[in-house]
């Protein structure tokens, strides 16, 4: 506990402190540093690779641990990881070519995008032999997306709140990889289809994930036990409790064209 009303607990991966009565949530330096420390290894042990073999193995690292922290206050710290990694580069870049200005050596490795005027990047060839502009991930480019607070009165067990649950994990699905794949998914299997009114569900008309057999009847969250819905439509199933039965795609037939 320090002075002036204000306490940390620092563990990793995240520094949680107290000030004035806010609850802040930041980056542990620990958990820092260990990633950091891992960038770095990456990059020392790639000396002879060539720029985008080496941001092909970085951005997987970066992308992981900065999704896992955007949803804390970690601007300055990305901002702070993007500086550090960058000079990193750097040296990596120098090392590799001694004998050249730093002018020609930021020209073959760095690049205007967006404003940034020192953006790594490089080229990768597809299984097609064709070759690729890829670039390093930036931290502080990744929006910080804050947690929405749960309604105090929702029970995941009550039917009258099975609408909210379904919507609050939609939320979740749609800022990781993982949960993004099932919705395509789901969204083919559907054939692009709301299974209550037939019309397309688009970007425009916006959708919901609706749970087969409801979470408080003991239905799973898989893509098995869900489907997608308008808005709309998925209100309607709620308020006038219809049974929506899960699309299935059309097998055809051996031999058909």
């Amino acid at each position: 506990m320090r002075g002036g009303g204000s306490g940390d607990i620092t563990s990793l991966p995240d520094n949680v402190r107290k000030y004035n009565g806010k609850l802040l949530i930041k980056p542990s330096r620990k958990n820092v540093k260990a990633f950091l420390g891992k960038v770095r290894e990456v990059i020392i042990t790639n000396r002879q690779a060539k720029a985008g073999n080496l941001i092909a193995q970085l951005n997987p690292i970066i992308r992981g641990w900065v999704g896992y922290h955007q949803h804390v206050m970690s601007k300055q710290t990305f901002v702070a990881v993007d500086h550090a990694i960058h000079q990193c580069l750097w040296r990596w870049a120098t090392r590799r070519h001694p004998h050249k200005p730093r002018t020609w050596i930021r020209s073959k490795y760095f690049t205007t995008h967006k404003g940034n005027n020192w953006v790594f990047y490089g080229t990768v060839a597809d299984k097609d032999g064709v070759t690729h502009k890829v670039q390093l991930l930036k931290a502080a480019g990744v929006p910080i997306k804050r947690h929405t607070k749960i309604k105090g009165a929702a029970n995941p067990y009550d039917p009258a709140w099975e609408a909210y649950i379904e919507r609050r994990l939609d939320v979740k699905m749609e800022t990781n990889i993982k949960g993004r794949r099932q919705l395509l998914y789901l969204w083919k299997q559907q054939h692009g289809l709301c299974p209550i009114c037939h019309e397309k569900i688009t970007a425009s008309t916006g959708w919901h994930s609706h749970h087969v057999i409801w979470r408080v009847n003991g239905g799973r969250d898989t893509a098995e036990n869900r489907m997608l819905l308008h808005p709309e439509c998925h209100r309607q199933v709620h308020s006038q409790g219809l049974t929506v039965v899960k699309p299935r795609p059309v097998k055809r037939a051996l031999g058909e064209a």
